[in-house]
């Protein structure tokens, strides 16, 4: 039997049925799990937002508490599955969705556990868990362009980190000289409120709290504007580059480390080189 009968044969035990079952939605029964899936976070997600309105938790409290618990053990009994479906379960643990399915049942058992009140606020990060949806729909381009975005952004973090470096040293630079023209008078106070006023106008975000007054203070604030403008081409620029060197990914799960981001002709998996 060569690789490519290997790879393609059905699932014959029942945990490569359980993994097909979860993690993928190839499948029937992966795609209405998958569908199922997504349908009750959206609804544990509604339904603890209602909580958190008084008038709605003061008259259906109870039912709000049984319905949150309900989605907690269904969830934790998924949580459990994955766990069993894997070959390495701590790849899955330490993995983006692997912790937060975790973190999506945690806060309601920390609840029951210390008895503080606000934990279940936290059960919101289910919403996170509705990223699924690119697999479940089939869209892979969407699916595609987020992983290859992921991995361009990746491969450029060392020169976005010196961007943001430079970024920083500029804001605290131009802080610094607005505060010795401007002027405690003029609401410049200090060097970091300063600094401050120098971020939120570089980003365009300009609360408009703090605004120099003197014709230097202008001049200054006038070229921080436009510098602000022509730094959005520069990651622009970096993570583009990186884009255009890297080509499509498929959406296949590595039974093995959990991981995805693999090349539509890839038959091992790049991260632990198990077939995938």
């Amino acid at each position: 039997m060569d690789v490519d009968d290997y790879a393609i044969r059905p699932p014959n035990s029942f945990r490569e049925k359980i993994h097909e079952t979860i993690f993928e939605a190839d499948t029937t029964y992966g795609k209405y799990f998958d569908i199922a899936l997504l349908i009750s976070i959206l609804l544990s997600v509604i339904a603890v937002s209602l909580e958190s309105i008084d008038s709605v938790d003061s008259k259906y409290h109870s039912q709000l508490v049984v319905t949150e618990w309900i989605f907690t053990i269904l969830f934790t009994i998924e949580y459990v599955l994955r766990l069993i479906s894997v070959k390495k379960p701590v790849k899955y643990v330490k993995s983006f969705f692997g912790i937060v399915d975790l973190v999506a049942i945690l806060p309601t058992y920390l609840a029951l556990l210390t008895g503080i009140v606000g934990f279940q606020s936290l059960l919101t990060i289910r919403a996170l868990r509705l990223l699924r949806i690119f697999r479940v729909f089939k869209l892979s381009r969407y699916l595609d362009e987020s992983f290859v975005l992921t991995k361009a952004i990746t491969q450029s973090k060392s020169r976005i980190i010196v961007f943001l470096s430079t970024v920083l040293v500029l804001c605290f630079i131009s802080g610094a000289g607005m505060y010795l023209l401007e002027g405690p008078q003029n609401g410049f106070t200090s060097i970091p409120q300063s600094v401050y006023w120098s971020i939120t106008t570089i980003t365009s975000t300009g609360y408009g709290d703090t605004v120099p007054s003197t014709p230097l203070g202008k001049i200054l604030a006038i070229f921080i504007m436009i510098m602000g403008y022509s730094l959005i081409i520069v990651p622009t620029g970096i993570i583009s580059t990186e884009l255009a060197k890297i080509g499509p990914v498929s959406t296949q799960v590595c039974p093995s480390c959990s991981k995805e981001g693999h090349d539509h002709d890839a038959k091992f998996c790049k991260y632990c080189s198990e077939l995938i």
